[in-house]
């Protein structure tokens, strides 16, 4: 893997206006911080309303007009509740130049537990987790691709830089044995950014898409592996440490289709290599064929002809 060393550029986010889920808590809460003193504005969504409004509150002591940050209750699984985030965001800024997709849960239960027997498996496991960690991811990423395409400036040659970037984990790609449906569901945010960042940066929307991975990191997802792990001496991420990964990520406007794996603070970036290495995993003569197969397809433009 390369490691992602960039970080924020000197005025990258200033007067940027970003929209995100999943703010109130964690890593969503660092960064708004982090992209607010940074010059960001940052309309964020979260079902944690204390939560929420006390970090407005904090970042807005200064009073600017329009506020620095805005929180709005939001229910990521509500495709309504997530629109009326965005929705309020353009009312208010007039635009928008980044989406982040940052809401997300841990495992509930263990829907493969061994107690389980003939009767008990009649129950249907809960679906939270899906609709939380990717279809929240999906429904953002569906409006993002609309609302950033609008009032872009207009008889400049200066490129308007909008992206997407949605949170997945270190189990998007790694297997975390006993976290079933959160694994499934990261995985699925990799995938959607794979699926869709040759077709959004095509001419039709022109928007980046990349992808954050964190490793273990301090949040109230890892309360039940914290005291191993620090037992084991293995690196742990602030919420801060990959807050700044985010901010990085979204001022590097040469940057789509990037998957960043943040472990102790640091960045590495997976899938060039994927693509570098691909004739040793897969074989020359599969890479080959599979590469002809890659052109054909395009953007996808044409699946839904």
């Amino acid at each position: 893997m390369s490691q992602y060393t960039r970080g924020l550029a000197a005025d990258a986010l200033k007067d940027k206006v970003i929209v995100l889920t999943g703010g109130a808590n964690g890593i969503g809460a660092a960064l708004v911080e982090y992209a607010c003193e940074h010059g960001a504005y940052v309309y964020f969504g979260d079902l944690a309303v204390e939560a929420g409004e006390a970090i407005a509150k904090r970042v807005n002591r200064t009073n600017s007009s329009p506020p620095r940050a805005v929180f709005v209750q939001t229910d990521v699984t509500s495709y309504d509740s997530v629109l009326k985030l965005f929705d309020s965001a353009m009312d208010t800024y007039g635009r928008i130049d980044h989406a982040v997709a940052g809401a997300g849960i841990t495992e509930i239960g263990n829907i493969f537990d061994p107690a389980l027997d003939m009767e008990s498996i009649r129950q249907p496991p809960t679906s939270k987790v899906l609709d939380v960690n990717l279809n929240g991811c999906l429904y953002v990423a569906r409006i993002a691709a609309v609302y950033l395409r609008q009032n872009r400036p207009t008889g400049t040659t200066t490129k308007t830089d909008r992206s997407i970037t949605l949170i997945s984990s270190v189990a998007g790609f790694k297997e975390s044995p006993g976290l079933f449906v959160y694994q499934a569901a990261k995985h699925g945010v990799l995938g959607l950014m794979r699926a869709l960042r040759l077709y959004l940066c095509a001419p039709a929307h022109d928007i980046r898409v990349n992808t954050i991975c964190p490793w273990m990191t301090q949040t109230a997802m890892v309360k039940g592996v914290q005291d191993a792990w620090h037992k084991a001496g293995l690196p742990v991420n602030s919420p801060l440490d990959v807050g700044k990964v985010i901010a990085a990520v979204l001022g590097d406007e040469g940057l789509n289709g990037a998957a960043m794996y943040v472990e102790g603070g640091r960045a590495w970036e997976i899938e060039r290599n994927l693509d570098r290495l691909e004739g040793q995993w897969l074989g020359e003569e599969a890479s080959r064929s599979l590469a002809r197969g890659q052109e054909v397809l395009g953007s996808g433009m044409d699946w839904t002809k």
